[in-house]
């Protein structure tokens, strides 16, 4: 896979999408939003966010001080909002759904995420039947395997509507 950043602009890899598309599909706000871009779409079977680590993170203020290391549960919860984006984006009456978190499984840590690095999140359909599934994903930073886990999902109404 191409690096994102290269010199050369015209080879750029270009977001499907953006941070303003995310915020019409995601319910999550700050502090909570942990995707900014969507860079992979293949229909409703794969796709690849981005997450910017960024020292100004309110986890790390105590997770660690002084060693700053973004908490595993945070990296998969990445996962499914990413794995979130594409369920959201074909799904009538989204705004009236709520896609609930319902398990882990195999998640396993590789490496320590840090302030300054970024997260390249790819989510892989397992299965789907009605309003639940079962995504594998991996985050890579710099192309090396950060955190790996199986997403169990169900798409719920929206109490709230």
């Amino acid at each position: 896979m191409a690096d994102l950043v290269t010199a050369d602009k015209t080879t750029e890899q270009k977001p499907v999408f953006g941070i303003t598309e995310i915020l019409q599909l995601l319910p999550h706000r700050y502090p909570f939003l942990l995707v900014d871009r969507i860079i992979e779409l293949e229909g409703d079977r794969r796709v690849v966010g981005l997450k910017n680590v960024t020292v100004n993170e309110p986890f790390f203020q105590g997770h660690f001080p002084g060693m700053p290391v973004m908490p595993g549960v945070l990296i998969i919860e990445c996962m499914a909002q990413v794995a979130g984006v594409m369920i959201y984006r074909d799904m009538p009456d989204r705004h009236k759904k709520l896609i609930y978190f319902t398990g882990v499984e195999r998640a396993r840590f590789r490496r320590p995420v840090i302030p300054g690095d970024q997260l390249k999140i790819e989510m892989v359909l397992l299965n789907r039947r009605n309003n639940f599934g079962k995504m594998e994903g991996k985050a890579t930073v710099d192309g090396k395997l950060a955190a790996e886990a199986i997403v169990s999902f169900a798409v719920v109404e929206n109490p709230a509507t």
